[in-house]
């Protein structure tokens, strides 16, 4: 039985709506020090179709399960097969909705990876560090150099 999710956010969604978890690597900067965090998150169906094409990820494992299943009367269900100290991204309850929602639109997507199943066959890399807590500074420097004539009429 299909059950409405009662949440200001998410009037169109129900607990059987498709949606896909991945368990990536992540690091986190601290004190000038690069700490590695395993990070669950709503994995959007354009991520997945791009990841299926074999780009680099720091995504190790991803589940294909229901809303119901991973947000549980408010709590949050961690899918099994992922790390047991995996922690959940920010904003986790609204990026799940959003992905959900991707999946409703792009219903070929769920294909990719079936209900109930994962997949882990990704091109694994973290080569390109995927930092939570990078901040970046703008300085004077950054300003883009303009020709003289630029602003001129001529």
């Amino acid at each position: 039985m299909t059950t409405a999710i009662y949440h200001p956010d998410a009037p169109d969604l129900t607990t059987d709506d498709y949606v896909v978890l991945g368990s990536a690597t992540c690091f986190y900067k601290e004190d000038g020090e690069v700490h590695q965090v395993e990070i669950i998150e709503a994995i959007p169906s354009a991520a997945l179709e791009a990841l299926f094409k074999g780009i680099p990820t720091s995504y190790t494992i991803a589940c294909a399960t229901t809303i119901g299943t991973v947000l549980n009367d408010g709590n949050f269900q961690v899918p099994p097969g992922f790390p047991e100290n995996a922690q959940f991204s920010e904003e986790f309850e609204h990026r799940v909705f959003a992905a959900a929602r991707t999946y409703k639109r792009r219903e070929v997507a769920q294909s990719l990876i079936p209900l109930g199943t994962s997949h882990s066959k990704f091109t694994y890399s973290t080569e390109r560090k995927r930092i939570l807590n990078a901040s970046r500074i703008v300085t004077k420097d950054d300003n883009v150099k303009q020709h003289s004539h630029t602003h001129q009429v001529l």
